[in-house]
């Protein structure tokens, strides 16, 4: 465990720029790096990102390592299990943190199949244990009614996927001083055994949920498609857009690209307003992580009011007009 050193954020490219989730990995990444006074590393993937090296150190990284290859272009399970695991292996980071995105969820396990650490999903703090220098990985647990703090005392490394806007965004300093290294793997075709046939780009009108400040969310109760109506005139007063159940969605009310929950998107807003939605656990858990929560319902059992910050016991439509 001793020869483990340093932080390493797994980042991730939307299109030619650092992703916001690793932009906010930086964040964090930066605080626990100074209070261990290690080097935080950050390795990017992919085909012709080389420009985004200066910018990673503009933001906190001591080290980029830069993985450029037509293979990494996209994301592939085999590539980046064996690529990453590889560069772990050699530079032995204590700290291994990935955003709570489809990429991280996926390729986190695998890593620590491989590696042997000790990993928390979907934390929404993390802090140092000042006696052991520890990561305490906190993440919510029971459908968010309880929360959960794990701690790798021994296996190395420490790994976690943060939800993402858990923590603000690194602030950019174009003076900071930083390395950018070129890693020294090369992908071996031979070694991919999953490929992607074909990529459908989700097409969403307007503001992209996962970005949105305000969401306000629908469920069974709303009672059909002509009644979303409301929402969206909600959505729109307020600069933000409209969520779903699951079963508003296999309804057909909305798009399934609105869908929040275990099986949908996972939403961090600053205003989350739930509407007509009993707050079933597989839905709560993609919506937790927002600052706010509003709910409105006429069943004053409806399991929401559990995780509501703010409860309205009424009719939606008396509330909302």
């Amino acid at each position: 465990m001793e020869t483990h050193k340093g932080i390493l954020i797994l980042g991730e490219v939307d299109g030619e720029k650092l992703a916001p989730v690793t932009i906010e990995l930086l964040g964090i990444g930066r605080k626990l790096s100074d209070q261990l006074n290690e080097p935080l590393g950050l390795l990017l993937m992919g085909e012709k990102i080389g420009g985004l090296g200066q910018e990673a150190i503009a933001y906190g990284a001591d080290v980029v390592y830069m993985a450029e290859d037509p293979l990494l272009k996209e994301y592939n399970p085999d590539a980046y299990t064996e690529g990453v695991s590889q560069h772990c292996l050699k530079t032995l980071p204590s700290i291994v943190l990935l955003g709570h995105t489809d990429i991280g969820m996926d390729l986190a396990p695998r890593l620590n199949a491989r590696l042997g650490g000790g990993l928390a999903m979907d934390c929404q703090d993390l802090t140092l244990d000042p006696s052991t220098k520890t990561v305490v990985m906190t993440r919510p647990i029971f459908g968010g009614n309880a929360y959960a703090r794990t701690v790798s005392r021994n296996a190395r490394p420490q790994m976690a996927t943060v939800r993402p806007k858990t923590f603000p965004p690194a602030l950019k300093e174009d003076t900071r001083k930083g390395t950018v290294l070129p890693v020294e793997w090369k992908v071996d075709p031979s070694s991919i055994k999953l490929t992607v046939a074909e990529r459908i780009k989700e097409e969403a009108e307007g503001l992209k949920l996962e970005d949105a400040e305000v969401v306000v969310s629908g469920g069974a109760g709303i009672g059909g498609a002509q009644n979303f109506e409301m929402l969206w005139e909600l959505a729109r007063i307020m600069g933000g857009t409209v969520g779903a159940t699951r079963r508003a969605c296999d309804e057909g009310w909305v798009p399934v690209s609105l869908q929040i929950g275990q099986t949908g998107k996972v939403v961090s807003p600053k205003l989350y307003i739930a509407v007509a939605l009993s707050g079933a656990m597989s839905h709560i858990v993609g919506c937790l992580g927002s600052k706010c929560i509003v709910a409105i319902n006429k069943d004053p059992e409806a399991n929401i009011f559990s995780v509501a910050h703010y409860g309205i016991v009424a009719d939606y439509k008396e509330v909302l007009p």
